[in-house]
């Protein structure tokens, strides 16, 4: 991942993460997150991609004519530009993803910047998956407009339509057009899963399941538009 063997060698003997003024930049109303540590809740970085290279190359989507890096003022996004990609999944779940190539983990925190760039309507969404073992056994977590059994909850998909996991969630997600702060927190001991959204001291959402305890992990929304940036994966790698 030369992404990340570029920001380690950068800091060699500084014990941080020194990123790209894209790692500084505020996103919506939470706390920015401007210079991240190498690890994070006792898990070690193991993936960052700011895009500033202006390739997704270290990622992998189902669809690649859904995907682009975009620039927006002086910075590099990834770019999800499809409602609705040319991808079919083989059971009820979302349609737009792109995978982290080489990372597998288990306990993990995923830590990132996101920007809905849909018109808003009632399921106006972006997703998070975790724990992909292939395209019909996976979680993800749907940050939706307005909450129902099918938005803003943590869903499991296994080889099923998507099931609802969640024991706690919000009345929805509170989309704007501005950029928030999200991250994901697995402790596959104890099958906890927590969601944070823009305040990253309380959970939006929590969940407990271990059916799957390592997989993939990546970006991307049901069947609407947006961008991701500044993306942290801390934890522990698994071997394929």
């Amino acid at each position: 991942m030369p992404a990340l063997r570029l920001s380690l060698m950068l800091v060699a003997g500084l014990a941080v993460l020194i990123p790209s003024a894209a790692f500084a930049q505020t996103a919506g109303p939470g706390d920015p997150l401007k210079y991240p540590t190498l690890s994070m809740k006792g898990l070690p970085l193991v993936f960052s991609d700011n895009f500033e290279s202006g390739a997704a190359e270290l990622w992998e989507p189902t669809d690649a004519t859904a995907w682009e890096v975009i620039q927006q003022g002086n910075n590099h996004v990834l770019n999800l530009n499809k409602k609705r990609s040319d991808f079919n999944p083989p059971v009820r779940s979302p349609y737009n993803r792109s995978l982290i190539k080489d990372a597998t983990v288990s306990d993990f925190v995923l830590d990132l910047h996101l920007q809905s760039t849909h018109e808003d309507y009632g399921h106006r969404d972006l997703c998070m998956f975790f724990g992909y073992q292939d395209d019909s056994h996976l979680y993800y977590v749907h940050l939706g407009k307005k909450a129902d059994p099918n938005a803003n909850q943590i869903f499991i998909v296994n080889n099923a339509d998507r099931k609802m996991i969640s024991l706690e969630s919000t009345p929805g997600t509170d989309w704007d057009d501005n950029w928030h702060h999200a991250r994901i927190v697995r402790d596959t001991g104890n099958g906890s899963i927590e969601v944070y959204f823009d305040n990253m001291d309380k959970p939006v959402m929590r969940a407990e399941d271990s059916t799957f305890t390592t997989g993939r992990v990546g970006v991307g929304s049901f069947d609407d538009t947006g961008s991701f940036d500044n993306i942290l994966l801390f934890g522990s790698s698994v071997e394929k």
